[in-house]
């Protein structure tokens, strides 16, 4: 008997196993441990006051019932958050509380999408994105991001054919995993795109406080009829560093977020309640938290940049976002080859590009969660491994 479905079993899930798998076996070998830049979760602590909400609410007895709506504070904090940091203004029917848009980006097609409608999806994506589709059944067209063209998708050249089959696009800047971040023109472009070609955007947002330039990250729908068209996912994951409790929002065109709330109401409750009070906090008085949290991935970047190169590995410094895009050596012809063997030669893991698609074929994502002393000390297995 057959257990998986066909659903189940058209799921070509990038090999986080697979690394972890080979982390485990390089410890036992080598008996040494192994400075991991695979995996992107923050650990860079939530402020103190955040921690303390979040705790004491979670010794309420009423904190443990079912949560069939957000309720008013909460949908009220998100409403003065957006007007505040983005000059957007939302009415309650432009919300949806999220438990983390992992949630979102994994419901997107069945909410939006019969199976045979067809997704525009950059190439290199995150792999939720392709991987909802396959469960979905939906066919994508992969829009290649390239460095030439600054990782920003080149619209016009969507063949017609490819545009009579589509009814979505999902974008995400600041970008996972390239580390790129889109001008204001991109977003103008994309909006008249999806007007005249009949279309649903989805804007993956959840780096928006994550840019590296100074300048504070926009909102899709701070642009002229970006409601008419779309939705945004935004998250406390990386910029409140809250990751782990599972906090975020969609918001924009109601008639999309009427058939988002539609489908979540079936298949599951609202997120835990103290959470939610956490969130609330966070919003209304920790708004220079994500500043500090920018700061230092911003300062670690730097670190990371300059000891590598040091050794002969140069990566363009990443716009945005806690990742580095960085290029694997000419000799090599895969990313995951490449990454074997930094892991056997020099005991450092990073994410081989082509987990995220094709064009990932020659670069690998490392993330900025190692300490100084931990990429200096990298920098230095590298020089010895003799891969540069």
């Amino acid at each position: 008997m057959n257990i998986e479905s066909r659903r189940v079993g058209s799921i070509l899930a990038p090999s986080f196993s697979a690394l972890a798998n080979l982390k485990k076996k390089y410890i036992q070998d080598h008996q040494q441990e192994v400075i991991d830049f695979s995996i992107g979760s923050s650990n860079i602590p939530p402020a103190d006051a955040i921690k303390d909400i979040l705790a004491q609410a979670a010794l309420e007895d009423a904190s443990y019932q079912y949560t069939l709506n957000p309720g008013d504070e909460l949908i009220a904090a998100v409403q003065k958050w957006y007007q505040q940091r983005y000059d957007t203004e939302l009415e309650e029917n432009e919300i949806a509380i999220l438990k983390g848009s992992q949630e979102a980006l994994s419901h997107i097609p069945m909410a939006f999408l019969d199976e045979d409608d067809l997704l525009l999806l950059p190439d290199p994506h995150y792999p939720i994105y392709s991987i909802a589709c396959s469960i979905n059944n939906n066919p994508i067209y992969e829009m290649p991001l390239k460095p030439e063209n600054d990782y920003l998708p080149e619209l016009d050249q969507i063949p017609e054919e490819v545009l009579d089959q589509a009814k979505m696009i999902l974008v995400s800047y600041p970008n996972n995993p390239t580390g790129a971040c889109a001008p204001d023109s991109f977003y103008e472009e994309l909006i008249d795109f999806a007007r005249k070609n009949n279309l649903l955007v989805v804007h993956d947002n959840a780096y928006s406080e994550l840019l590296f330039s100074g300048k504070p990250g926009r909102s899709f729908l701070s642009f002229e009829h970006a409601k008419e068209v779309g939705i945004e996912l935004n998250s406390l994951s990386k910029s409140y560093s809250l990751g782990g409790a599972r906090f975020a929002v969609m918001v924009g065109n109601a008639d999309m977020i009427a058939a988002y709330r539609k489908l979540l109401d079936m298949i599951d409750f609202g997120g835990f309640a103290p959470v939610a009070k956490a969130a609330v906090y966070a919003l209304e008085n920790e708004k220079e938290f994500p500043k500090t949290v920018c700061q230092e991935y911003k300062r670690r970047r730097d670190v990371l940049i300059e000891e590598f190169e040091k050794v002969g590995w140069k990566i363009e410094p990443s716009q945005g976002t806690m990742f580095v895009w960085a290029p694997v050596p000419d000799s090599y012809q895969d990313s995951m080859e490449f990454t074997i063997d930094l892991l056997n030669k020099a005991g450092v893991l990073v994410h081989p590009g082509t987990n995220f698609g094709s064009l990932g074929k020659y670069f690998v994502r490392l993330a900025l969660v190692r300490s100084d002393q931990e990429v200096k000390l990298a920098a230095k297995r590298i020089a010895a491994s003799g891969l540069f």
